[in-house]
């Protein structure tokens, strides 16, 4: 890439999934609002997102809201606590049909087979569940044991994304996770075992130690997995929010150049293997439903990342879970302990969030369509949403004046695509639709 272009485009930037983002959500919005916004709802077909905020040790690179847990006592609490929001839940939005189900972490099987079967044949129990649902579930391969593989069954888990992140010792030594590639096979024959076929690998770039070398190996030995997907992320450096990552020297990081060249290496490698690109930063085999969303045009994007599933909103569960309804964001208590508290009491914990106006609503359209598929139709939406294009267009004017002089987009009347040059910069062209985006200095993760 261009030095200058680098350079110029160098600052931390939203990842967008959510418009307005996470850092416009207020304590304005709390329980009593979530649950009439849920009241509200004229659809009850969702996607249901499971957040169990546990590890069995703190990965330093991490920036997921999670601590190490390893107490009985703690985990029996918190999984009563999902099983009574559940019940909330149910309460509130009865008939609930889920269009899918993804349960996220930290690690969810931390909670251990039997508590994590107990909460997943809750589920089962109190919501009705589409047959070609998928049910998704993050799981650390250096603990997928024959009883977390079961329970996993039990549950009707249909996917299972493993983190890995790098596989040369080095950098796992630098990042506290040590992880052999023999770990990460076995964990996935013992899951094939139980019926459980398609997989996702999760992997990060710009990691410390990191360089092509090494970058190269890792995706020559993931490759050998034979995973439907991937999820290759840009390692987001926020000491400032994650104390825990100030164990990694910013001299033992890749520059932004190299991190760019990461960027590259990941898309032609994978490409190269037969994986088709989605978005910013997945990749999956043509067959994959998330691929065949992409050439359809009906790939969206929340805070679980690129999605396929139909779902009209998402209700969050557990600390920190984010619920994206019709009427706005929110947010649980992301402490264990307030969220266990509030939720011991019969209602929700919800403890921050942001109303969507029209405007909101227009941008975050804007904003997913050139996050999932690159261009977007700038008179459609705003025609959709009741908005003159014309005044809507003429604010936009200077910032994508600049993106296009940089070769980042081309615009032909109203269309606005983004260039081939401009894909690793999808974020920048994204923030110019984001009225709030002042910068991000503080708030964001770095843009490449």
């Amino acid at each position: 890439m261009d030095p200058a272009l680098l350079a110029a485009y160098d600052r931390p930037v939203p990842r967008y999934t959510s418009y307005p983002t996470a850092a416009q959500f207020t304590p304005s919005v709390g329980a009593a609002q979530h649950e009439a916004w849920l009241r509200a709802l004229n659809e009850i077909s969702a996607s249901l997102y499971v957040h169990v905020p546990f590890c069995k040790e703190l990965c330093w690179y991490c920036a997921c809201h999670t601590m190490a847990m390893n107490r009985p006592g703690t985990l029996d609490s918190y999984a009563d606590a999902l099983l009574r929001e559940l019940e909330t839940l149910a309460g509130v939005v009865p008939g609930l049909i889920l269009e899918g189900v993804q349960w996220g972490g930290g690690t969810p099987s931390q909670l251990g087979a039997a508590r994590l079967e107990a909460v997943g044949k809750r589920i089962a129990a109190l919501f009705d569940r589409r047959c070609d649902a998928e049910v998704s579930l993050e799981i650390d391969p250096r603990r997928c044991d024959r009883e977390i593989a079961a329970a996993a069954a039990a549950i009707g888990v249909t996917r299972v994304s493993l983190g890995v992140q790098d596989f040369d010792e080095g950098v796992q030594a630098a990042i506290n996770r040590r992880q052999s590639f023999t770990d990460t096979a076995d964990a996935i024959d013992r899951l094939r075992a139980v019926g459980i076929g398609r997989f996702n690998i999760d992997l990060v770039y710009g990691l410390p130690h990191q360089t092509l070398e090494t970058l190269a190996a890792t995706l020559d030995l993931a490759l050998k997995l034979g995973p439907d997907r991937f999820a290759v992320f840009g390692y987001a450096h926020v000491p400032w929010m994650k104390p825990h990552q100030k164990l990694i020297e910013n001299a033992d990081l890749p520059d932004n150049a190299l991190r760019a060249a990461m960027s590259t290496l990941v898309a032609e490698r994978l490409v190269t293997a037969g994986y088709c690109r989605i978005g910013l930063d997945h990749y999956a085999r043509p067959g994959d439903r998330l691929a065949r969303a992409a050439a359809a045009g009906t790939l969206h994007r929340n805070f679980q990342g690129y999605v396929a599933d139909r779902a009209a909103f998402v209700a969050g569960i557990g600390a920190s879970a984010i619920s994206s309804l019709p009427r706005g964001f929110t947010q649980n208590a992301a402490d264990p302990s307030r969220y266990m508290a509030a939720v011991a009491t019969g209602g929700f914990a919800t403890a921050r969030g942001v109303a969507l106006t029209r405007d909101d609503r227009l941008r975050g359209a804007i904003i997913e369509r050139v996050m999932c598929h690159n261009a977007v139709d700038l008179a459609a939406l705003c025609s959709e949403y009741q908005v003159s294009h014309k005044a809507f267009r003429a604010s936009l004017d200077p910032h994508l004046d600049r993106l296009e002089r940089d070769g980042l987009i081309r615009r032909a009347d109203a269309q606005v695509t983004v260039t081939e040059t401009g894909r690793p910069f999808v974020r920048f062209v994204c923030a110019a639709f984001d009225r709030h985006y002042a910068g991000g200095a503080g708030r964001h993760s770095r843009g490449l």
